[in-house]
């Protein structure tokens, strides 16, 4: 209870993304209903306890296409915060590490790459790959690896000058091993938050590929292709959108409370703030001889 109360922020993200894994995993186990199941005459129902969320152009289960769609997001986001996570950190590393021309060559290639708009560069990726679920991946990765660089360069340069990695290099130790064994540890925290803030962006980002028919292809459901159709059928039917966009929100909602939670609960500065909090006042003494 008490770690709930000085951490309100982390506690409701962590049990917002676990309600949204959950569905992801197991909605096939749960929902009676198939995902290329129709129903013409039932199209456009509202939502009811029959269907949860109402029904699409089809008559297919929204709730069922919306859990599908959220397991294909997350997926797709885990991914990518993999692949741009392992690709940066490792850059900045040696980049922070070893400075002078290293350091230059590639902060200036993450220079290249920040030069150009997000989305218009993934944009321009995906169109020379091809659709697909992999390269959606790549394409993703590849213009959010700069941030992880950015953050990890920044966090060397001030961790290789400690006491430990000058003793380390001081016995002997390879560039490698410090980096990994010693420098890597202490700088997990910020990239651990950075992770988790990315995962809601790239669920966006995959939502805005699927929706402009770069991303996963039908009859895969996402949320994004879910959006497109709900736009086609705005006047009909604006629950269908309306139920793709509350469901983009829930998540980049759920990873963005988590993120937060996990750097405030990271923050040095609020273990010196608790202890301050709990330490009792001392209690001021009349000196001798004022009484009377």
């Amino acid at each position: 209870m008490t770690f709930a109360r000085q951490n309100p922020l982390l506690v409701v993200g962590a049990a917002m993304v676990a309600a949204l894994l959950l569905v992801a995993a197991f909605y096939d186990l749960v929902s009676p209903y198939g995902l290329e199941q129709m129903n013409m005459r039932n199209r456009f129902a509202l939502p009811d306890l029959e269907h949860w969320l109402g029904t699409d152009n089809f008559g297919r289960d929204l709730a069922t296409r919306l859990a599908a769609g959220a397991r294909v997001s997350i997926v797709i986001s885990i991914g990518t915060v993999l692949i741009s996570a392992l690709v940066g950190t490792a850059l900045g590393l040696i980049a922070g590490y070893h400075g002078g021309y290293v350091d230059m060559v590639l902060m200036r290639i993450v220079d290249v790459f920040m030069a150009f708009p997000a989305f218009v560069l993934a944009l321009a990726i995906i169109a020379v790959l091809g659709p697909g679920t992999f390269n959606l991946i790549l394409s993703l990765a590849a213009i959010y690896w700069t941030q992880y660089a950015r953050v990890a360069r920044a966090m060397t340069l001030s961790e290789r000058e400690r006491d430990y990695a000058v003793a380390a290099r001081g016995l002997g130790a390879s560039a490698t091993r410090i980096m990994v064994r010693h420098i890597l540890p202490n700088i997990m925290g910020p990239l651990i938050v950075l992770a988790t803030f990315g995962m809601g962006t790239a669920i966006v980002a995959e939502s805005g590929m699927s929706f402009l028919g770069l991303g996963v292809q039908p009859p895969t459901p996402t949320w994004g292709w879910t959006l497109a159709y709900g736009l086609k059928y705005l006047r009909a039917d604006p629950w269908m959108s309306t139920a793709a966009g509350l469901s983009l929100m829930f998540a980049v909602l759920a990873f963005n409370l988590l993120g937060d939670g996990i750097r405030d609960w990271l923050d040095p500065n609020r273990v010196t703030k608790t202890a301050l909090k709990r330490k009792p006042a001392r209690k001021r003494t009349a000196p001798a001889g004022s009484a009377g």
